[in-house]
């Protein structure tokens, strides 16, 4: 054979492979999605009963029950902390976010994830983030549940290793767009903060499994924004400044609690004495403890977040304890490896430091404080999620698909470079670039 017949038949192969790819594996990563919306619709809809089920029935029997009444909660929370932990041990890759599994697997620094780790997140998410209101949030499990069943519809196609690593990547994708139904952000999550780079492939498949899983899961959830938020008038270029100081000082919250983070699943290995599920135990006692203060204080924080939004200002010595306990509340949750995410609790967490802010500003301007204050709001969850995870697009888009505000765009790409500089400065590494060689260098998938 000639050197041109060789040169035709390796051309015509590698046209025959971008169709494979292009039409038979973007149709098997729609399927997928629509797996995946189902799935984590319906993990999401378990999640709000079980959350409604929590804050009523199980509260309101700490004033049924006399004296001891406020144990029930503490002994709810305690027990479904430690059973989440108790599925976390049985089926460690479903420990903590996930995320950081996927970006291995992307990598080649880790296997793809059995099928195993579908029940697994599930119901152990439904217990952690659920039962025991700990300060985690869904996106974990979603993305982790997605990312696995990408895998598995690509072994069950025999697709090829590198395919299969592809499809568990973009359907983690997927599975962050059914959490927050934001299909946008999530699509450029998996190129911003997973793959870090953009193939043709990857894009299409990313499309497709997208498209499929928000479509589904609003078949099971409904289709309406996550938070509902009143019309913000776009406010005045002057007041930049302002916000590019905000973003920066929420850059450096942001550094404090990536550091906790680490420092508390370090404290907690430290202990190794003691058994994961007594270390969840314990923990979970703590957070059934503090939800009978104000259920706001605990869990992945929509409710307050959405409080927020519809105009609930608190008193400030208020406003810094809910600071204090939910910036501690979240590493603390996910330091004893119940599964659940970060996502949700930054996200709450942003949205109190744009409170706080406001009021800074109320001391030198009411007006211009309560003119601001939604515009804060929205500044501080995309600074703390540029800040932490290092995908300031993604944290952008995140919170204008949740919120469905456009007005305040260019503030939030101000405030969040000002937050990733500082972050970069101080030598801050991304939070699951830290967490992923973690994984890897001592085997804790959490």
């Amino acid at each position: 054979m000639s050197h041109s017949d060789h040169a035709g038949f390796h051309r015509v192969e590698h046209e025959r492979l971008d169709v494979r790819a292009l039409v038979l594996l973007t149709l098997i990563a729609a399927a997928a999605g629509a797996v995946t919306g189902f799935v984590g619709g319906g993990f999401r809809w378990l999640l709000q009963h079980i959350d409604t089920w929590r804050t009523g029935t199980v509260l309101g029997w700490t004033s049924s029950h006399g004296p001891w009444g406020w144990l029930v909660p503490v002994a709810v929370s305690a027990a479904a902390a430690a059973g989440a932990t108790w599925v976390a041990v049985r089926v460690p890759l479903a420990a903590g976010s996930g995320i950081q599994h996927v970006e291995a697997v992307e990598r080649r620094e880790a296997d793809p994830p059995p099928l195993k780790v579908v029940p697994a997140r599930f119901v152990g998410g439904l217990l952690s983030i659920g039962l025991a209101g700990m300060v985690l949030g869904r996106e974990g499990p979603t993305v982790h549940i997605g990312a696995t069943i990408g895998a598995a519809a690509g072994r069950l196609c025999r697709a090829t290793l590198d395919e299969v690593r592809g499809l568990q990547t973009v359907m983690a994708g997927a599975g962050l767009a059914v959490a927050f139904n934001a299909p946008i952000s999530a699509a450029m999550f998996v190129f911003e903060e997973i793959a870090k780079n953009v193939r043709i492939r990857l894009v299409v498949w990313t499309l497709a499994s997208v498209a499929t899983a928000v479509g589904c899961s609003r078949l099971v959830l409904g289709d309406h924004p996550d938070f509902i938020v009143p019309a913000i008038a776009r406010p005045s270029f002057a007041l930049l400044p302002l916000f590019v100081v905000f973003g920066a000082f929420v850059g450096l919250v942001g550094v404090a609690y990536n550091w906790l983070i680490r420092a508390t699943l370090r404290w907690f290995d430290a202990l190794s004495r003691l058994p994961a599920v007594v270390k969840a135990a314990a923990v979970g006692a703590v957070i059934g403890a503090v939800m009978q203060i104000d259920p706001d204080l605990v869990g992945g924080g929509d409710a307050l977040s959405q409080k927020i939004f519809d105009g609930q200002r608190f008193a400030l010595l208020t406003l810094i304890v809910f600071l204090a306990v939910r910036f501690v509340g979240g590493p603390l949750s996910y330091s004893v490896g119940t599964p659940g995410g970060i996502f949700a609790p930054m996200l709450a967490l942003g949205a109190l430091l744009g409170l706080l802010f406001a009021r800074c500003i109320d001391v030198f301007s009411a007006d211009l404080g309560h003119q601001l204050v939604l515009s804060l709001v929205l500044v501080g969850m995309s600074s703390l999620f540029a800040s932490v995870v290092r995908a300031p697009f993604t944290g952008i888009v995140l919170v204008i698909e949740m919120t469905t505000i456009t007005s305040v765009t260019v503030l939030l790409l101000a405030a969040g470079a000002a937050a990733v500089i500082v972050a970069s400065l101080l030598r801050s590494p991304p939070i699951y670039d830290a967490l992923r060689e973690r994984m890897l260098r001592a085997g804790h998938p959490a």
